[in-house]
């Protein structure tokens, strides 16, 4: 990994070198960070902050891992207050990122538990509120992704319980959440490239993100009533566990991501940068937009 911080002006290509990404492809699903490897990048010694998001309140689905968890570091370290959600088997990274944060003066806290049921989505977003006192950040970052191969392996069990976890429960937290959100506070939806470009083995997944990114358009039209912005994210091939907890096959994590223009995939750190913009004041005139971070695959 890099030495630099996010300030260092180095050459893309080399930034993150590509890594033996075919080491451990049979983690469960979910799986942690913890035992990736090789390891991702989250920020945790490069991510210097600016306080850009100073006095602010942010709930981040996902976090304790990946994206969710570089988000997470870079908010905390912007000046945020933050809560983050995460699966109970996923305690070890949770403990980890809150260890990690909770000497640095900012608040944070870690409620676990199932986003796919809609009266425990209700329940995260009270605690969170109450912890928080108000929410004026909303990151919709969780993510259910297991690659099948061939349609008939794809079952209606799986399909339905992607579904749940990447759209359903985006809708009940967010229906949840609005009640506390003041005007200028913004909710940011992770999306992906296969909302745009779907890979075959990916049918679910690619389907929830489509569904995501127009949910993200149609909402922000919605609550720009409210003065809520609503933007989204689409990574490319990032680096994170749900890549080696089936996310992809087996014989694709050899050389993940190498396929895109800039020859390598993405570190979670990548991604943070987008995520802080999208949350402060500067992406004031920005609704209804989604950020591609995808190594040269580009957005339509």
């Amino acid at each position: 990994m890099s030495e630099h911080n996010q300030f260092t002006m180095q050459d893309p290509r080399y930034q993150y070198p590509p890594g033996d990404t075919g080491k451990n492809s049979n983690q469960p699903d979910p799986a942690l960070d913890r035992k990736l490897s090789p390891a991702a990048e989250h920020g945790d010694k490069i991510y210097k902050g600016n306080g850009r998001l100073k006095g602010r309140k942010a709930l981040i689905t996902g976090g304790d891992s990946g994206i969710g968890r570089a988000v997470a570091i870079a908010y905390c370290r912007e000046g945020a207050d933050v809560v983050i959600n995460y699966l109970p088997s996923e305690e070890e990274d949770a403990h980890s990122l809150i260890k990690l944060l909770t000497d640095e003066g900012q608040k944070i806290k870690g409620i676990p538990g199932d986003i796919k049921e809609e009266g425990f989505c209700q329940k995260l977003v009270n605690e969170a509120a109450d912890f928080l006192e108000g929410i004026d950040i909303l990151v919709n970052n969780a993510g259910k992704q297991q690659h099948q191969d061939s349609f008939d392996k794809l079952t209606s069990e799986q399909f339905r319980t992607t579904f749940e976890t990447n759209i359903f429960s985006m809708f009940y937290i967010t229906k949840a959440a609005v009640k506390f959100m003041p005007p200028g506070a913004t909710i940011i939806n992770s999306t992906s490239i296969q909302s745009y470009q779907p890979s075959a083995g990916l049918l679910d997944y690619a389907s929830t993100k489509g569904a995501i990114t127009a949910f993200t358009h149609g909402l922000a039209k919605l609550l720009i009533d409210k003065g809520i912005r609503v933007n989204g994210v689409a990574p490319g091939p990032i680096w994170t566990p749900i890549q080696q907890s089936g996310g992809q096959p087996a014989k694709k994590l050899d050389g993940f991501g190498e396929h895109v223009p800039m020859g390598r995939p993405g570190q979670p750190v990548e991604l943070a940068p987008a995520y802080v913009f999208l949350a402060s004041q500067e992406s004031s005139y920005m609704t209804a937009e989604i950020i591609g971070v995808t190594g040269g695959e580009h957005l339509p």
